[in-house]
């Protein structure tokens, strides 16, 4: 679903990402959700725990894909508001993401300064790290480092 946009190394890429998520994350880590159409998924999303010093609950949302037949209608937007709806009742303070400024920000995401939230690995595109406070308008510095599953947790994500 991945490899028509993105290309197939790339698409590969992300569909280890998820497999990996998927066998090595423990469940009470990870949440996932997918758009059907007619019983086949079009759409999926991840989200898992970013751990800090401090006690903040944090997931981090990565990856997500749209069927390319099903993209530009606004379905991905409507999975990743639904995921943080979720995350929100579930108690989730903080909700971070890694990519395209234009189009996280069309579901709440704004850029983050690594002064402010420090990324699990190096940035090599510090304008994509993203975030949004599920408790208050602004997201306030945390200090220390972050630290993401084992499966995010590789410099090829970053």
């Amino acid at each position: 679903m991945f490899t028509d946009l993105e290309g197939q190394a790339e698409g590969i890429l992300i569909g280890n990402l998820a497999s990996e998520l998927i066998t090595e994350t423990d469940e009470k880590d990870l949440y996932g959700f997918v758009a059907v159409d007619n019983g086949k998924i079009i759409a999926c999303i991840f989200f898992s725990r970013l751990t800090f010093e401090s006690s903040i609950c944090a997931f981090i949302l990565s990856p997500v894909a749209v069927h390319t037949d099903y993209q530009g209608k606004g379905i991905g937007q409507k999975l990743i508001n639904y995921g943080i709806k979720r995350l929100t009742d579930e108690g989730v303070e903080l909700v971070m993401t890694y990519g395209n400024p234009n189009y996280y920000s069309k579901t709440g995401f704004n850029p983050v300064k690594e002064e402010t939230v420090k990324a699990p690995l190096q940035l090599t595109y510090p304008e994509g790290w993203l975030g949004q406070s599920l408790i208050s308008n602004s997201i306030e510095p945390i200090a220390g480092q972050s630290f993401c599953v084992k499966a995010l947790s590789k410099p090829e994500y970053w």
